[in-house]
């Protein structure tokens, strides 16, 4: 596997050095677009409203708000903080039933990347033994988001989360009708479920559509029946070239203060990490006085509208807070 990037873990004072890699991967045949006639590959050109081919250099993103629209530069992006941490915050723990699974987003393994990987293991073998999870905040691809830290096997995961306002709320009139089931029904279809119950095994189910797919693109190349193309590569991701992190400098002074901090109602975590991210220790003391961003607090959850599917941009009103506010969900581009 290649790691997306380097970071670290911000836990109390102790700083536990990480590589982040994608945990899932799509099995889906990759397919392009062509020409029926010619059979040349469809590309895409960048092309605004006025009929002008525009370079991605000069593409700048805006809002519109259905009445006006503001235009955000890249210095303006600049402003917002945090837009290129290499930083995973812990913000508190919580009992793991008390996150629903609703909320859970894509999946990334963290690698101890320290020749003392001690500070690795103290947080997952804390996380293993208090049955909790740890809120996270980080920032990946320039976009801030929220997320968890959980166990598996002997590796720890960072799990994205939706944020709170990002679950829909379900309104469904039906719902709301009084149904009675009886209690013949209800034993036999707990009988029903009984009989089908069995532990749960994720190699016993295959995507039959995609391997059909596969079987009919091998059958046509078996028979001859391809052109020639030019193969065409996307560009690969560059790997972030930080120096690998130092051992631990003192892991028991670095909780001790961690816990007196919290006692003694210091600032939060991201304030004396500021100092360590840039020295590569597991462990230090805080040296920064920056002061540490508030938790994001969830957003009152609405019902959806009942016509429409997403929200429609005149009747969103500016936001607010633009420092707080949430990027929207990464899309893959087009091949």
């Amino acid at each position: 596997m290649r790691s997306i990037w380097k970071g670290s873990i911000a836990f109390g004072l102790v700083n536990v050095p990480i590589k982040v890699y994608a945990a899932t991967e799509t099995h889906d045949v990759s397919l392009h677009q062509v020409h029926d006639e010619d059979k040349g590959r469809i590309r895409y050109k960048r092309v605004c409203e006025f009929g002008h081919e525009v370079e991605y250099a000069d593409i700048q993103r805006a809002y519109d708000d259905g009445d006006k629209t503001v235009v955000l530069t890249a210095d303006d992006f600049k402003q917002l903080p945090e837009e290129q941490s290499h930083e995973v915050e812990v913000l508190e723990f919580v009992p793991v039933d008390q996150v629903d699974p609703m909320m859970f987003e894509k999946t990334y393994y963290l690698e101890p990347d320290s020749r003392s990987p001690k500070a690795y293991v103290l947080l997952r073998e804390t996380l293993a033994k208090t049955d909790r999870l740890a809120i996270v905040q980080f920032t990946l691809r320039q976009k801030t988001r929220l997320g968890v830290l959980r166990v598996h096997d002997d590796v720890i995961l960072l799990q994205g989360l939706l944020w709170g306002d990002e679950v829909r709320a379900a309104d469904f009139t039906a719902l709301d009708a009084s149904v009675k089931v009886s209690a013949n029904e209800l034993k036999m279809s707990s009988s029903l479920v009984e009989s089908m119950s069995t532990d749960f095994d994720p190699d016993r189910y295959t995507d039959s559509y995609q391997e059909e797919l596969q079987q009919l693109i091998d059958a046509k190349l078996d028979a001859g029946d391809d052109i020639d193309t030019e193969k065409t590569f996307g560009a690969k991701e560059d790997e972030d070239d930080e120096g690998e992190g130092g051992d631990v400098l003192d892991l028991m002074a670095a909780l001790r203060a961690s816990v007196d901090k919290k006692r003694t109602g210091g600032s939060g975590s991201r304030s004396a990490s500021s100092s360590r991210s840039s020295s590569g220790s597991d462990s230090s003391t805080s040296g920064s006085t920056k002061k540490a961003p508030a938790a994001k607090a969830p957003a009152k959850k609405t019902a959806p509208a009942k016509a429409t599917e997403k929200k429609a941009p005149a009747k969103k009103a500016p936001a607010k807070k633009p420092a707080a506010k949430k990027a929207p969900a990464e899309k893959k581009q087009a091949s």
